[in-house]
């Protein structure tokens, strides 16, 4: 099962990795933010693969919690942005009528949820991982 979780987790980030090259999300420091993470796990995730011990494992479970932290950063980007766009086309917008017009914006409010999904999935796969059973003397 756990190769399974590894797997479709590793689809989803070269499929979301692939869409937004196809998109352009490399205008500015932020719109990198998804892509640096994509990389650093496969980075973690070969070390993982050469030297099964606990540090890689941490390093990949960090990284995992970066893609939530991320996912969370991105959805906050993409409304303010979407926001200001909105406010700019009629600055006396507000209440739940500028939310659902945020979120519908050019920037797809909830597309960076699939990094917090990501971090998650990448979180289940290290989840009574057998490397976490050592003792503290072996790590």
């Amino acid at each position: 099962m756990r190769a399974l979780v590894l797997a479709v987790f590793l689809l989803g980030l070269v499929g979301t990795g692939v869409e937004l090259l196809f998109l352009g999300h490399t205008a500015g420091l932020s719109q990198l933010i998804p892509l640096v993470l994509f990389v650093m796990s496969l980075l973690v995730l070969a070390w993982h693969a050469l030297d099964r011990k606990w540090a890689s494992l941490k390093a990949f479970q960090m990284t995992m919690f970066l893609f939530v932290a991320g996912g969370i950063l991105g959805t906050t980007l993409h409304y303010r942005a979407n926001q200001t766009i909105e406010l700019e086309a009629d600055p006396k917008m507000a209440g739940m009528d500028l939310i659902l017009r945020a979120m519908a914006g050019a920037a797809p409010g909830l597309a960076p949820g699939a990094l917090v999904q990501l971090g998650l999935l990448g979180l289940v796969y290290t989840y009574r991982h057998p490397v976490s059973d050592h003792t503290q003397e072996e790590r």
